[in-house]
């Protein structure tokens, strides 16, 4: 067996599995090793009943107490009973499990690991497993069970033992990691990581393997990215764009002053357009920092030189705003520049026109979304490329949109606060700007942490602000490690929370397993105030802009990261209204209260971001991944900050063979398209 092996060769996956592994993106042998579990169950000493925390998975010992009782229909029949031990009481539920009434009947002392949940009558433990006698638990005591992304059909069991068919049928002894680099940073070996992070004895275990394979990813990223460097500091300026006195006369005539730090940046970025050599610039900025003008500013000036900028967003919302907001700003100050929009859900007709206006020039600023890098788009003279949220990008789409014109210049918008010693690794291949001061109108974000038992208020302070003519917003996280409980969960609390506020507020949802133009017309709908409060995941974090949303709920906020609980908050305060982040938190303990005091006591993601660092425990890892950006397997850039060190170290010493080298590793073609 080797990698290129397709897993249709291993045992016990016939055509009907094969086609459902191909679903999450595992064709062969050696995608299937590289499918890394997205969680691990670990099986932890049982708590006393009294400790029991909502929202965790956790083990309880004690006594039946009571009948047990069946309810509900036939077709969904909810078995109930109570478990007393010496701190307390809790209600348990299995759901269409009736005969566990006979086998738990003459039961004493038994060992329940479930979900604990909030009902109206309290605290229940939902479905759990059952351990009887209860020395059945020790066997599973301290043990990870691996937990893999799924889709419908496809169980975990199988993956699992999937997993172990392909560890145990390849030859892992290769190492392709220099021994020198490998001792110089006590890593391990890559047979010993990639079997570890599959099926981990301990959680030491785990630990040392995750770090080596993150190492890899990292290391193979930064040698792509270097080469990218390489190639973009010998490109000569085919596009010589000096600054025109009409974007002056522009930026005096605006209803507002650039803030300082804006100034700046533009004239960066104007001096890096008019030189010998092509832009590529990353410009961060946090959330209402006013980047956009920036943007502007710089299709402006390309425009007025008589040469194309395109700008693409991550979704098409958001381009059409763009669109929108750029063609009034025009329209108010008399520029006669035409502006164009294309998306993939516009018709053919409507695309044909304007590939022709695109085509002969005659469109000089284009927004859009991936449609603007098709084959079918012929630009007449592209100059600038504008990429809004860059990590919503790979390299290999970046490069793609670069050919369109001869070698256009690049500029990247990223509102992520990112701790600058972070950025210049990630972003190895652009230079770097900062927009790291708000506008003096901006009316900070006010904000509070406060436990579950504040719900009740945080709904009755919604419907007041709904009232008023405001809108809301409610996230959900993950609550189990299935993505079809992600959905369930975000329709149900939708559906409670249309029942509590009543017929007279509008209720929506929004979750990732959505179409694209679902979603798109939720958040369309959003935006016209059609719906009042909307229930997501964090898939409203990039992509929509509702000055008009003034509260942000935040659900089980103990389970994201800072910045990204940072770059939720952002989508409120957009507007000229007072706007109000509330925390929520199911966890009581002092590690918690002290990481999410940060977010209650700054509003400066860059700030954030370095606390989010200096926080970061190795007991992190079992949790939720802490953020969603630049898209590694296994690597956090939050989390990982010292090995993403260690690794751009590394990559330093390392000679010109290590091109060829860096083919070898088995992460490397995943890292040439990682989004960044």
């Amino acid at each position: 067996m080797i990698e290129q092996t397709s897993i249709k060769e291993i045992k016990g996956i016939g055509e009907k599995t094969q086609k459902l592994f191909e679903k999450v993106g595992v064709s062969t042998v050696g995608d299937l090793i590289r499918y890394y579990p997205r969680g691990y169950d670990v099986y932890e000493d049982a708590v006393p009943v009294s400790e029991v925390e909502e929202g965790r998975t956790q083990t309880i010992t004690g006594t039946v107490y009571g009948r047990i009782q069946v309810s509900g229909s036939r077709s969904m029949q909810v078995t109930t009973l109570y478990v007393k031990d010496l701190t307390g009481t809790i209600k348990v539920i299995w759901f269409r499990m009736p005969f566990l009434r006979n086998t738990l009947a003459k039961a004493g002392v038994i060992t329940l690991r479930g979900r604990v949940v909030r009902k109206r009558d309290g605290l229940v433990m939902e479905h759990p497993e059952i351990f009887y006698p209860s020395e059945k638990y020790k066997e599973k005591l301290n043990t990870l069970q691996p937990i893999y992304g799924l889709t419908a059909g496809l169980s975990n069991n199988v993956v699992s033992k999937a997993v172990k068919q392909a560890l145990d049928g390849l030859d892992l002894t290769r190492e392709f990691l220099p021994d020198k680099i490998r001792m110089r940073y006590g890593l391990a070996e890559y047979n010993f990581a990639i079997r570890g992070v599959h099926f981990p004895e301990d959680k030491e275990v785990f630990y040392h393997a995750r770090e080596r394979l993150v190492f890899d990813e990292f290391l193979a990223f930064i040698l792509t990215l270097q080469k990218l460097k390489d190639k973009n500091e010998k490109l000569e300026n085919e596009y010589v764009i000096s600054k025109k006195t009409e974007v002056e006369e522009f930026i005096r005539r605006l209803p507002y002053r650039l803030t300082n730090a804006q100034r700046k940046v533009w004239e960066e970025i104007a001096s890096d357009m008019a030189s010998d050599t092509t832009m590529s610039r990353l410009v961060q900025g946090d959330v209402g920092s006013g980047k956009t003008i920036v943007a502007v500013l710089a299709l402006l000036n390309t425009a007025w030189n008589g040469y194309q900028g395109a700008m693409m967003a991550p979704t098409e919302v958001l381009a059409r705003q763009h669109y929108e907001s750029i063609t009034r700003l025009f329209e108010e100050y008399d520029i006669r520049i035409k502006v164009e929009l294309l998306t993939g859900s516009m018709t053919a007709k409507e695309k044909r026109r304007a590939y022709d206006r695109i085509e002969c020039g005659y469109a000089k600023i284009i927004i859009g979304t991936h449609a603007l890098i098709q084959d079918r788009v012929n630009y007449d003279c592209l100059a600038l490329v504008v990429t809004d949220e860059q990590h919503r990008f790979g390299v290999k789409q970046r490069e793609t949109f670069a050919k369109k014109g001869r070698v256009p210049h690049v500029l990247v918008m990223s509102a992520t606060p990112i701790p600058r010693t972070l950025a210049i690794i990630l972003y190895g291949d652009l230079d770097i700007s900062v927009i790291d001061e708000l506008p003096a109108n901006r009316l900070p974000i006010k904000n509070c942490v406060v436990d579950t038992s504040y719900r009740k208020t945080a709904y009755s302070f919604m419907r007041k602000q709904v009232a008023e003519g405001r809108q809301c917003y409610i996230i959900c996280p993950m609550v189990e490690e299935s993505e079809h409980l992600e959905v369930e969960n975000v329709i149900d609390y939708a559906s409670a929370l249309q029942e509590e506020m009543g017929e007279e507020i509008n209720v929506s949802y929004l979750h990732g397993k959505m179409k694209q133009t679902e979603k798109d017309d939720i958040m369309e709908r959003f935006g016209k105030n059609e719906i009042q409060i909307l229930v997501s995941t964090t898939v409203i974090e990039v992509g929509i802009d509702v000055p008009n949303a003034t509260v942000m709920m935040i659900e089980n906020s103990e389970r994201f990261g800072l910045a990204q609980l940072h770059q939720l908050r952002g989508r409120v305060g957009r507007g000229k209204h007072q706007s109000y982040c509330i925390f929520m938190t199911g966890s009581k303990s002092k590690e918690t209260k002290e990481r999410l005091d940060i977010l209650n006591k700054s509003n400066d993601g860059f700030k954030i971001a370095s606390e989010d660092l200096r926080l970061r425990g190795p007991g992190d890892l079992f949790g939720i991944r802490q953020s969603g950006l630049m898209d590694f397997r296994l690597g956090d850039i939050y989390q990982d900050a010292r090995i993403l060190q260690m690794a751009n170290e590394a990559a330093d010493t390392l000679t010109e063979s290590a091109c060829d080298w860096l083919k070898n590793l088995p992460n490397y073609e995943g890292n040439t398209s990682v989004i960044i």
